[in-house]
């Protein structure tokens, strides 16, 4: 899981550096317009580590209720 997070972080460092370099706003929106795509891909990818390693501690019931709390978040993230 601290992988992933330190992957997404080198990204967004990488794209604010590029941000810089560009120095124009249309284009920085573009580079930001795709981390759009790295925030909930990351988001989902951790849960699923963190899940999948605490599976047989939890109940199914427990399970179902992070499921419906993980729908919640990206559905608040990706609903326009």
């Amino acid at each position: 899981m601290a992988a992933l997070r330190l992957l997404s972080g080198s990204v967004e460092i990488a794209a604010a550096l590029i941000m810089l370099k560009l120095n124009q706003v249309d284009k920085a929106l573009a580079v930001n317009s795709g981390l759009a795509l790295v925030g909930p891909t990351i988001l989902i990818l951790t849960t699923a580590v963190g899940l999948t390693g605490m599976a047989q501690d939890l109940s199914w019931g427990k399970l179902g209720w992070i499921g419906c709390g993980v729908a919640f978040l990206l559905i608040g993230i990706l609903k326009n």
